[in-house]
Order: C-alpha cells, then structure tokens, then sequence
C-alpha cells in the first residue's frame, strides 16, 4: 500500500508516525496540502503538539476544510492523539480552541488519576495495553473505547481516534496501525 499522507501541522510526531509505516512497507508522505489529503488512501492526523498552533497551521494551509471534506466523502481518516482531539468540535487547551468538527465532543484537562498519562495502559474492550502521553481527554458520544476511565478512542463513519501512540506501543501499536490500514 502506498499513498499514506501523513498530516504536517508544523509539530507532531510525523517521523516517528513515518518509521512505524516504513516498517509496515508503507509509503508515506507529509504533507498538509488539500490536494494530496484529498488524494491520499488514508490520512493520518498524527499527534503532539498545542490544539491552538495546531489548528492555526491547518487553518492557514487550508488542511482543516480538506479534512472536513475528505470525511464527508467517507474516506478514512486516521487521528492519533491530538489529531484525535483535533477532529472533535472544541478543545479547552490553550485558552479554549475550536477543532475540526468532525465529531460532535469536546477536549477537557484531565483532573483526576494520573496527570499527565504518560506511559502503558489497557484500552477496554481491546484488551491490549498502548503507550500514552497526554493531559487532556475527550468527552464524546462516539467513544469506542476507554482507559482507565479515560476515552481513548472514537469513531464515526471513516474516522477513527485513538489517545494513544500507536507509533510508539511496540508489537500491539504495530498491529494497531496494520488494522486500520488493511481496509484501504
């Protein structure tokens, strides 16, 4: 499989997103060209990152509407931490920001348990424990799966977010990411 666009909003973790397909045998590009988002068999919205920088580079390259319009057309997307935040309606992190607005919820400061989740956890109902490193959550109606209480993944139609590094939870991450492009 080869035309992966991987999203550049100028932070992220697109190299090690980039090293986790290469080791699948996947081609991948970074890019934040509507065009190549548009074009693209699957498109990663990786994470890392401040939600206000974030939004304010897809918004000036005209990302943010090549994303809107590539979910209406029910092409996959893939969101990985803060691009899973970044597709729902509204984050509280920097002084609040509006996302992308792919599904209805929000992002808030966690403020109970481990702050910030930094390290391995079960996701239920999967089963298997991925990496994590983040401060905020997600409330959402499309939540699939949980952490510790915590959503860590949602979904609706052909996106798909996860909380979690898939690039960076070994063998299941690997696994993970295999999974979500099979389809494609």
């Amino acid at each position: 499989m080869s035309d992966v666009v991987v999203v550049d909003y100028g932070a992220g973790n697109t190299r090690s997103v980039r090293a986790a397909l290469t080791h699948l045998g996947v081609t991948s590009v970074v890019s934040s060209d509507p065009t190549m988002i548009a074009d693209g068999e699957l498109v990663i919205l990786p994470g890392v990152g401040s939600a206000r920088s974030a939004m304010d580079h897809l918004e000036s390259t005209g990302a943010d509407q090549a994303l809107r319009d590539r979910f209406a057309t029910g092409s996959p997307i893939l969101g990985i931490c803060l691009g899973m935040q970044l597709a729902l309606d509204h984050s509280d992190e920097d002084g609040g920001v509006d996302g992308i607005g792919l599904l209805r919820g929000s992002v808030h400061l966690i403020t109970e348990g481990r702050v910030p989740r930094l390290g391995w956890a079960i996701v239920e109902p999967w089963g298997d424990a991925y990496y994590f490193a983040h401060s905020y959550a997600a409330t959402c109606p499309h939540s699939v799966a949980t952490s510790e209480g915590v959503t860590v993944a949602v979904e609706r139609g052909a996106f798909l977010g996860v909380q979690f590094h898939p690039e960076k939870s070994g063998s299941a991450g690997l696994a993970f990411l295999e999974r979500c492009l099979s389809p494609v």
